[in-house]
């Protein structure tokens, strides 16, 4: 890990993308990430002209789901046993494999939906795979007063997929139909390859004395650290699972809305998520900007966020006006976007290399759990009783959030307190 003692003119924060290997990280995942955008619209679009059905195009998001959850904390095990340059190198070239097999059987007219969605699937595996592997090599890139701004950019590359994917990919669906795009896709994870195999990556000195013991006992240590010998992480899983219950259903909630409460088409839906997408990029880059705080510090960034958030998505329920609300859904998406570089980093700093594997996949599998019960129940209420009570729900789920992370910030205050 690169010496705290080197560190010159403070943090570092947006400039990491100048260094050689984060910069190379950064470029990789950028370029994956639009990728990930492009796969996202290409391959629903795919599947419903080949099976005309929107059940089976819903299998899609169902299969993309069940890899972390049923997977999630062996593959930490593993994880931790492994260097994580060549796992990411060997994870993004059989990505690329799986991917390109999907156009390339169906142009050889063998492509069944059976093996369709077993493609899919182990695709999904070996992705499961990727994001622990990329969250654990970071501490291994940069100094620790950088974790947060690192965290922040690599939260980025998201955004930026999330923001020029879909656009990019409706085009070209339109230009050389969605098989070829899925070509397209194929490429982005070779290029993230490639941007890996330069990267320098410091192995954690302590892995290989832990590697000796059985896989059960390592996932013990696990569970372990995260459920018994670190108050921080569990408060911690418990905010970020929170959080994901509450985001990931507004997502869903957000074309109901547009719909029954704006009244308008699927165009001025789409500058809705783009507007999300938006305000998280700018927290993602003015969290970049920051530089490095105590840890009470960047739990107060949490908890404004949480806050502004939360009375955000409430007051969405009280307008009408498709402007107004852009601009609100452009607060939203900026104040929640605060969380997981903080979280993530929070999380690096106090768990040790040789665990970093099993508690990130840990933290995976209660936010996607968390995630799929958000989905579910808050579209149940959304549909009983309406998207307005769902979004107070949703807004009252982001306050709680924000009431949860101020008693992790005055715990820590206090603990620092009685130390002193």
């Amino acid at each position: 890990m690169p010496s705290e003692g080197s560190e010159v003119n403070g943090n570092r924060g947006w400039r990491l993308i100048t260094t050689r290997d984060f910069g190379l990280l950064w470029w990789g995942q950028t370029t994956s990430q639009i990728g990930e955008g492009l796969n996202k619209v290409a391959l629903l679009w795919f599947v419903y002209e080949l099976t005309g059905s929107a059940m089976k195009m819903a299998m899609i998001g169902l299969l993309q789901t069940i890899p972390p959850l049923l997977f999630g904390p062996l593959i930490g095990v593993y994880l931790d046993r492994l260097p994580k340059k060549p796992v990411m190198v060997w994870v993004d070239v059989l990505r690329a494999v799986l991917t390109f097999l999907i156009p390339a059987l169906y142009g050889a007219d063998i492509l069944s939906i059976e093996g369709l969605y077993g493609l899919i699937f182990l695709t999904s595996v070996v992705s499961t795979v990727f994001g622990p592997a990329l969250v654990s090599s970071v501490p291994l890139l940069v100094r620790p007063s950088e974790l947060m701004s690192a965290n922040a950019l690599i939260q980025g590359t998201n955004n930026i997929g999330m923001l020029l994917g879909p656009a990019i990919s409706g085009i070209m669906i339109a230009l050389i139909n969605a098989e070829n795009v899925l070509f397209v896709n194929s490429a982005t994870f070779l290029i993230s390859a490639l941007c890996l195999m330069p990267i320098r990556i410091t192995a954690p000195q302590d892995r290989a004395a832990h590697s000796s013991s059985s896989m059960w006992e390592e996932l013990k240590d696990g569970f372990r650290f995260v459920f018994g010998q670190q108050p921080m992480v569990l408060m911690l899983v418990i905010i970020s699972s929170l959080y994901n219950l509450g985001v990931s259903a507004f997502v869903f909630i957000l074309p109901v809305y547009a719909k029954e409460f704006l009244q308008v088409g699927p165009v001025q839906l789409g500058w809705l998520w783009s507007a999300l997408g938006v305000g998280m990029l700018a927290a993602s880059i003015w969290l970049a900007w920051q530089k490095h705080s105590d840890m009470q510090g960047r739990l107060r960034i949490v908890v404004a966020g949480m806050t502004i958030g939360g009375i955000a998505v409430c007051s969405l329920s009280l307008l009408e006006t498709p402007l107004v609300a852009a601009l609100v859904v452009v607060i939203v998406g900026g104040s929640t976007a605060v969380l997981n570089p903080i979280v993530w980093a929070l999380l690096q700093e106090v768990t040790p290399e040789h665990l970093i594997g099993r508690v990130v996949t840990t933290f995976s599998v209660g936010s996607m759990a968390s995630a799929m019960a958000g989905m579910t129940g808050f579209g149940w209420v959304t549909e009983v009783l309406g998207p307005a009570v769902s979004l107070i729900g949703l807004g009252l789920v982001l306050l709680f959030t924000a009431g949860i992370a101020m008693q992790c910030t005055r715990r820590t205050m206090e603990f620092r307190a009685a130390s002193a």
